[in-house]
């Protein structure tokens, strides 16, 4: 049984993490739309994608529902700003 505090911690967790999740929702929107990565760094997001991968996997150890579900749901995003980078990236390149 969940007890108010844990409540309020996951609450605090979830709430937390679906903020910042949905801001990379924002890039990827942005990418696809104008079909233009030239500003997003690859490097960074391969790092940035490193650390929520390693964040997941603590998560996952730990049976945290916060931490696992707003990883995974980053780590997508992140993965599909990836693509149109490397996708869009090639086009404009020709």
């Amino acid at each position: 049984m969940l007890t108010s505090a844990t409540f309020m911690l996951t609450l605090l967790g979830l709430v937390a993490g679906a903020l910042t999740s949905f801001s990379f929702g924002f890039q990827v929107w942005q990418s696809w739309r104008t079909k233009s990565v030239k500003d997003v760094s690859a490097a960074m997001y391969l790092v940035f994608s490193t650390g929520v991968v390693l964040w997941l996997a603590y998560g996952l150890l730990r049976r945290d529902v916060a931490l696992i579900v707003w990883n995974a749901i980053t780590l997508v995003l992140v993965a599909l700003i990836l693509t149109l980078k490397f996708r869009y990236g090639q086009s404009s390149a020709k």
